[in-house]
């Protein structure tokens, strides 16, 4: 396969869109989800890739002082994009506005723009979740918007993130959001096939409601493990459910072609969720960073013919 190397204007200004996120290097929130890299150590390696910018990680990985968190990425020559924030929205006499605003706080304070939410169960991990019902949806969608205003007042994007795992991880309960509330979607192409929707489809469908991208290429065969409930999607993600892009089964050419076509302007987030066991690199153990770069390479590619087209 082509590594989709691209040079010149168009691949600099391409490059200007394209940021990282820890979880690539296997920094996650959830507990027990493998070794942690140091985040001097992550954000290193981002720039060596030739990432310019990157959201932040879990709670816990950058300073929790927003005038620390900017400093820390400013150090290693990144810009700040945004920020993933599971936040309960469904249960009654829960105000998740204090949680939010106290990341929206550390976003504004590094210069980054958009408000990345997921609507957390209340549980750890994403391997169960309750069924939602009817007021359970009617306190969700109600949340969302308020927070989306909040978030627009201040001069940030909020977007909802459909998240396998969440209140919110099925293409028919993205089409919910959509259609019950006014918030942008952030469009991850992997969590969103794994949970039974068609990222495809709904940047054909919907381009105008997209305002943030994670790009993650998956494997077929573990997604669909995952869907009909035979193999927990942490273990499949532990297997490798996400492959580098144009590694697995998405048609991001199609999608990446809707996007553009429609004026999407705004941030590709490579987001492709690794367990690393070990420090990598040691005993002969891959190191997440290579994925990263060949992603990196296929992207620029992508978005330049993407454009052309």
């Amino acid at each position: 396969m082509d590594d989709g190397t691209t040079t010149g204007t168009a691949a600099t200004s391409h490059a200007g869109r394209i940021a990282g996120a820890p979880i690539s290097w296997g920094v996650c929130e959830v507990p027990g989800w493998g070794h942690q890299l140091a985040p001097e150590v992550v954000l290193r390696r981002m720039r060596e890739v030739g990432l310019a910018a990157t959201e932040f990680g879990p709670d816990g990985f950058l300073p929790e002082a927003p005038a620390e968190k900017a400093a820390t990425l400013a150090a290693h020559g990144l810009r700040a994009v945004g920020q993933f924030v599971p936040a309960v929205l469904h249960q009654p006499g829960h105000d998740p506005l204090p949680q939010v605003r106290a990341a929206m706080d550390g976003l504004l304070a590094a210069g980054a723009d958009t408000l990345v939410l997921a609507a957390a169960t209340g549980a750890e991990g994403y391997d169960t979740r309750p069924a939602l019902d009817a007021a359970g949806w009617d306190r969700l969608l109600g949340c969302l918007d308020r927070i989306a205003a909040e978030a627009a007042a201040a001069g940030l994007t909020a977007t909802l993130h459909p998240h396998i795992g969440t209140m919110v991880e099925s293409g028919e309960e993205t089409r919910r959001v959509l259609d019950g509330s006014e918030i942008g979607l952030c469009l991850d192409t992997g969590h969103l096939l794994v949970g039974g929707g068609d990222p495809v489809a709904l940047a054909a469908r919907s381009p105008a409601r997209i305002a943030h991208v994670h790009l993650k290429d998956v494997r077929l065969d573990l997604a669909e493990r995952v869907r009909d409930g035979r193999l927990a999607y942490s273990r499949a993600v532990a297997e490798g459910l996400y492959a580098p892009l144009r590694d697995g089964g998405i048609d991001l050419a199609a999608l990446l072609g809707s996007l553009e076509g429609a004026g999407y302007s705004g941030w590709y987030v490579l987001e492709q969720d690794v367990q690393l066991a070990a420090e990598p690199g040691t005993g002969g153990r891959p190191d997440p960073t290579d994925d990263v770069r060949t992603s990196l390479a296929r992207l620029l590619t992508l978005l330049a013919s993407a454009r052309e087209g």
